[in-house]
C-alpha cells in the first residue's frame, strides 16, 4: 500500500487544509504534504491534477482521491471510530456541529480569515451578521465545554473531528483578539498550545506568500 498524500494550500491561510491535517496528526499515521500556494499562477490546473474539485485539502489513500474536509474526516473516521464520540446522541450533537461549521458561518469567514502569520492583535469591527456568528460559536463552546468539562480540555473532552473543524475558528478568534466567555476562550488555549497546531504555525512563519485578500484588520 502506498503512503498517505495530503494535497494542501498556503498554511498560514488554508483553513480548511488544516482541518484534515490535524486529523492525520492526531491519528499519528505518517503521510506526505503536497503543498500547493493558492491565487498564484496555475494553482487551479495544479490542484485538479489530484482531484477534480479544484480545491484543497484532497487526501490520496493508495491512489484513491477524497476531497473536501468532511468527507476526508468521515473517511478517517471509518478507520478511526474515536474521532466521533461514541455515544450516539452525542455523536449526532457532533455531526451537526460540523455539518453547521461546513455549511455556514459564511460573514465570519469572510471578515476574519484566517492568517497565522498575523501579529500582533490584528483588529477587525464585525457587521451584525459576523456578530451573530461569534455570538453562535461562542455559545456552542461554553455548552460542549460545561457537558465534557471532567473528559478533558477538548469541545467533547478528548479529541475528535469537531475539533478538527473548529481549530481554525479558534485560530481566528486569536488573530483578531475577539472576547469570548471563559470557557470559549479556555478552549481558544487548548488549540493554540496543541503541539500539532504550534507545528502549523511554525511551518506558516516559514512561507513567504501573501494574499492580500486574506490580510485583513489594524493593529
Amino acid at each position: 500500500m502506498s503512503r498517505l498524500q495530503l494535497v494542501i494550500g498556503n498554511k498560514n491561510y488554508s483553513s480548511w487544509s488544516l482541518r484534515a491535517w490535524l486529523a492525520l496528526r492526531k491519528i499519528g499515521v505518517e503521510f506526505d504534504e503536497i503543498r500547493i500556494a493558492l491565487y498564484t499562477a496555475g494553482h487551479k490546473d495544479e490542484i485538479k491534477h489530484h482531484a477534480p474539485s479544484g480545491k484543497v485539502p484532497i487526501l490520496i489513500d493508495d491512489g484513491r482521491a477524497i476531497w473536501d474536509s468532511a468527507a476526508i474526516l468521515e473517511y478517517l473516521a471509518e478507520q478511526q471510530r474515536w474521532l466521533w464520540p461514541s455515544d450516539s446522541g452525542e455523536r449526532a450533537l457532533a455531526r451537526s456541529l460540523c455539518a453547521e461549521m461546513h455549511s455556514g458561518f459564511r460573514a465570519l469567514r469572510s471578515q476574519f480569515p484566517m492568517n497565522c502569520r498575523a501579529a500582533p492583535v490584528r483588529r477587525v469591527t464585525p457587521d451584525a451578521e459576523a456578530a451573530a456568528d461569534i455570538g453562535r460559536i461562542d455559545a456552542m463552546w461554553a455548552d460542549c465545554r460545561e457537558r465534557a468539562r471532567k473528559n478533558g480540555p477538548w469541545l467533547f473532552g478528548t479529541f475528535t473531528n469537531v475539533d478538527a473543524m473548529y481549530a481554525p475558528v479558534a485560530i481566528r478568534f486569536s488573530t483578531y483578539g475577539v472576547a469570548l466567555r471563559p470557557a470559549s476562550a479556555e478552549y481558544v488555549a487548548t488549540v493554540l498550545t496543541d503541539e500539532h497546531i504550534k507545528a502549523w504555525y511554525a511551518a506558516a512563519a516559514r512561507e513567504t506568500e501573501t494574499i492580500a485578500a486574506f490580510e485583513r484588520g489594524s493593529v
